[in-house]
């Protein structure tokens, strides 16, 4: 008998791949490198027990969590891009739009949804970071504004949240027209006196949050978001400097007053939900 009889154990060897373990049980945390059990993970709403970084979710369970359970009516359904510039690159933009379509199941990059919150009728929108990196083009900025547009005929409150990297750049000038676009229906937003509540995820930049993302009556983000116009990078190699620790984060942002408060992901529901109920002088 050999060395390798000696401790080789009896029965069958199951190797990293065995069907005993399954797939995709485990999550490291892209922050500090712990694995994590992905059920109590979720349980906790994708927060890190350890360290407390906030991971992106998507859209339909965002506004899921965040929404009063029952009756819901989503908005702009039938909304979808379409390539007006036959625009591309090294690879068609419709090809594009399709291949996100088919890996998120959704239109496009914007989620709007009527419900209710704490018994509060709203209006929340969500962006889907995994269809083209969250941008906004004709489809998005067409979606927010017909959202922005039941909430000032309803008379309901309006709640965004944002995860993107900015206005679409396949769409050009049309992308860049969004921010004119849902800039006016959030001023007559304003003037009728309906609240809207912007809520940054991780990230958010370019050209939307240079306009929806910073329009808020009350400017939320989740702890460690990134938002700017230009990441930081471009910025470094613009300036020639180097930037303070944290720049961009959220804590920085709230400490330099370009944002209202910071609210954790678990305490989301109760602290919006308190907001509106002053907003509209319920309490």
């Amino acid at each position: 008998m050999n060395w390798l009889s000696r401790i080789r154990p009896r029965g069958p060897i199951f190797t990293s791949r065995s069907s005993t373990i399954p797939e995709g049980l485990w999550k490291k945390c892209p922050k500090c490198n712990i694995p994590l059990y992905r059920p109590e993970l979720e349980k906790n709403l994708d927060v890190c027990p350890k360290c407390g970084h906030h991971m992106r979710i998507g859209a339909r369970r965002r506004i899921d969590i965040f929404l009063d359970a029952g009756v819901r009516n989503e908005i702009g359904i039938n909304i979808e891009t379409i390539d007006r510039l036959k625009f591309r690159d090294v690879k068609r933009y419709k090809d594009r739009i399709i291949e996100a379509q088919k890996v998120t199941g959704e239109k496009d990059a914007l989620i709007a949804m009527e419900g209710k919150l704490n018994n509060i009728n709203v209006v929340v929108c969500a962006f889907e970071f995994a269809f083209h990196g969250g941008s906004m083009g004709a489809a998005v900025g067409e979606k927010f504004t017909i959202a922005a547009n039941t909430a000032l005929k309803k008379s309901f409150p309006l709640i965004c949240f944002t995860a993107t990297g900015g206005a679409r750049m396949q769409e050009a000038l049309i992308s860049l027209m969004q921010m004119a676009k849902t800039s006016a229906v959030l001023e007559r937003l304003r003037i009728s006196g309906n609240p809207y509540i912007s809520i940054m995820t991780d990230p958010v930049y370019g050209g939307v949050s240079a306009s929806l993302a910073m329009l808020g009556d009350v400017n939320i983000a989740e702890p460690g978001a990134r938002a700017g116009f230009a990441g930081p990078n471009i910025i470094e190699q613009t300036i020639r400097q180097k930037l303070p620790p944290g720049f961009q984060r959220s804590e920085f942002l709230l400490s330099n007053g370009h944002i209202d408060m910071i609210i954790e992901r678990a305490h989301l529901r109760a602290r919006v939900a308190n907001l509106l109920s002053k907003l509209l002088n319920q309490t």
